[in-house]
Formats: C-alpha cells, structure tokens, sequence
C-alpha cells in the first residue's frame, strides 16, 4: 500500500487528510497523479510540493516502493 497524506487547501478539496492506495510494481510517481488526479482534479490544480517519505521531489518518474508516504500540499500563505 502507498500511503497518501493531503496537507492544507488540498486536503480541503479532498475531504480527507489521508488516503491509502493499493501499490503495484512498477509504479512511479505519475501513476498516482493520474489516478487522483481524475478523482480530484481541483485538489491537483493546487499542489506546488510533492514529497515521497519526508523528501521533497521533482521527478514524476520516480519508481515507487510498497509502504512509500506521498505528501501533497499547496502552497502557504501567512505571515
């Protein structure tokens, strides 16, 4: 299983501050995209920071493991 955890307005928009999705080999980083992405796509228009286990990332093309921890998170604004 993927853990996925929403941080801020993204997990607003997705009512739900954690997910789990079922992991299979060869999966990468798009591949989750995708998925939710179809599921919330308001919530994927917001999301500027992904991080996998605690590490910020860039590269969708990363291959994911079983048990890996995806963040996604929109930018904060405060002051």
């Amino acid at each position: 299983m993927i853990r996925v955890l929403f941080f801020g307005p993204v997990a607003d928009v997705v009512q739900a501050r954690e997910i789990s999705v079922a992991f299979s080999d060869g999966m990468k980083l798009q591949d989750i995209i995708t998925q939710l992405g179809a599921r919330y796509p308001r919530a994927f228009e917001i999301i500027s920071l992904i991080a996998i286990n605690q590490t910020q990332v860039n590269d969708r093309q990363i291959a994911l493991s079983d048990n890996d921890e995806i963040a996604f998170m929109a930018k904060f604004s405060g002051g």
